[in-house]
Order: structure tokens, then sequence, then C-alpha cells
């Protein structure tokens, strides 16, 4: 995955919100969804050759486009948005456990409408995207129902539906929403919204660390549920909140332009939050069930919460706008 790099062109102040709005559209947005786009068509020629669940090439090229959505998935708005596209690719938190229902109900039947890529567009969320591909490289029973033929025409099947959901969110920003975010017309009707918007993708980011990849699992002191952690079949819980706090951090300090104390704060509780995100050793986050990690979980949470106040308390005022609601609020 692509390593984000931390601009001077970002640090410095800009000379109004549009300027602001263009550079994080083209040293952030652009290239995360271009570095998605990619990363997901080599998965889908990895699948096309190799389809293993077992194959180390296969999940590494799953990680790959993983991360990249991961490094994206906080711009919930515009294309990413479009015919419920972020959910194509990422159809979680799944309380109700529709993703392995609608598989083993594929696989059990061997439905043979998943070898039309447009046909299966068509298809329940629940059976597309990185989630679903997960069980099938790696849950016990999943990775081995049915047929080997049926699974792998079906690993084929999400991994070419998730290039072209990649590749169509890429193209859409590049023709015409990044135009639309430059300079403010009929979709936006002031440099204000489109701050706003900006503001409300660091919301949701940060909302999900706490909320969802850390709050979920943690539960409640005598009810943990370890078994709700983000991705932990393939041990990705907590590489998710790493590669999350690395997206976010350049986008914040983007937003706290030329206000260098607050970059500074910025910079500081992101560098606290990462160091305790680090020292974790708990990839799937099982040590949620465990005291003494679980208040290492838990401290890291509260980092992600201080952040969150920053956000709303300082940030937010600096700008002159309120983060508003985002397509998380209600879940």
């Amino acid at each position: 995955m692509r390593a984000f790099a931390f601009s001077l062109a970002l640090a410095a102040a800009p000379a109004a919100a549009s300027e602001l709005s263009s550079s994080i559209t083209d040293q952030l947005i652009l290239p995360a969804f271009q570095e998605l786009a990619a990363d997901a068509v080599e998965l889908a020629d990895t699948a096309s050759t190799d389809c293993n669940p077992q194959s180390e090439t296969l999940r590494a090229a799953y990680g790959a486009a993983f991360d990249a959505w991961i490094a994206a998935s906080h711009y919930r708005f515009g294309p990413t948005e479009t015919d419920s596209r972020a959910f194509a690719l990422a159809f979680w938190p799944d309380s109700r456990s529709k993703t392995p229902k609608a598989l083993a109900n594929l696989i059990r039947n061997e439905d043979a409408g998943i070898k039309d890529p447009a046909n299966f567009a068509s298809y329940s969320i629940a059976a597309r995207g990185f989630y679903a591909l997960e069980f099938l490289l790696y849950d016990p029973e999943l990775s081995t129902a049915g047929s080997a033929g049926y699974r792998c025409a079906l690993t084929r099947a999400i991994s070419t539906d998730i290039a072209a959901t990649a590749q169509a969110i890429g193209i859409n920003w590049e023709q015409s929403y990044a135009a639309e975010m430059r300079t403010p017309a009929s979709r936006y009707q002031s440099d204000e919204e489109i701050t706003q918007e900006l503001l409300k993708a660091l919301t949701t980011g940060l909302q999900v660390l706490d909320g969802m990849r850390l709050g979920r699992p943690l539960g409640s002191f005598d009810r943990p549920r370890p078994n709700r952690a983000e991705a932990r079949r393939s041990g990705r819980s907590l590489r998710h909140v790493l590669i999350s706090l690395n997206a976010l951090e350049p986008l914040e300090l983007a937003l706290a332009g030329g206000n260098h104390e607050l970059q500074a704060n910025i910079t500081a509780g992101f560098a606290k939050a990462r160091k305790k995100a680090e020292a974790l050793n708990d990839p799937d986050f099982a040590g949620v069930s465990n005291p003494a990690s679980r208040f290492r979980i838990e401290s890291l949470q509260q980092e992600i919460k201080d952040l969150r106040v920053l956000m709303t308390e300082k940030l937010g005022p600096a700008l002159g706008v309120a983060a508003g609601f985002n397509s998380l609020d209600g879940d």
C-alpha cells in the first residue's frame, strides 16, 4: 500500500477554502481512489489465475486492495456513495450475519448468475465486497464448502466486482466530481459547503475508529465481543486501525491549514494513538476478553476520542463550520 506522505503544500495556509479543497482533492482523495482502483484490478487479475483460498499470492493481492479501501473509505460522499458503492465494497458491520448466509446459499445452489459480472453487480451487497471475499479465503467452513470449482468461480466474481466498483469510483472522481470540489457549482453552492463535506469525511473516519473498529469488539467489561472485531478471520482488525490513522492524519492537518498550534496538537494526538496501537500486538483484538489487554485497547480508544474532541472543539470552529450528519449516523 502506498505510504501517505505529508505534503508541504497541505501544511501551508490556503488562500481560500476552494484552494484548500483543491489541494485535498488532488493530493489526498484522487491518489487514494487511484490506488484503490489499481490494487483492485490486481486482485481481480490474480484471482483469474489463482483462486486457491490458501494461495499466498491471492491473499497478498486481497490484502493490498483491502488496505487501499480502508485508506480511502472515510471519503463516503459523491462517487463513493453512488449506487451504494461503499457498501458493495464493504458491507460491515454485519450484525445479522447476512454475508455468510448469502455466500452459503450461493454455494449450496451453485447459482450460475455469478458468472455474468453485470448480473452479479445486482446481487445483494452481503455477497459482494471485501468482507465476503474474506469468508471465502479465511473462514474454515466457507473456504471449504461445496465444490472447489464453484468456490473458485465465486472468488473470481467477487474480485471482478470489487475491481469494477473501485474503477467506477475512481473514474467518476477524475472526470466530474473533482472539478466540482475545486470550483463550487451546482452540487456545492459555496466553499463552506465543500469544507463541511471534508470535515464530515474526517468525522466519519474517527467515528468508525472509535465506535466500530474498537467499540464493537470491546462491548462492555462484563460482555466483551471479540467476534465482532472487523476482519478478524484474516487478522486485520488492528491493521485497519493503523491504516485509518495514517490516512486521517494528513486530512486533518490539511484542514487545519496554517494554524501551526492546532497542527502541532493534531500531530501529537495521532502520534499518541499510533504508538498505543503499534504496542498492542493483538491483530484480531482477541485481547478484549483479557483485563490487562482490554485496558490497553480502551486506552487507544480514549486517544481516538480525544482526537474527536480536538476536531469538534478546535478544528471545526477554526474552519467556521460544523461537521453535520454523515452517512453513518443512525446506524
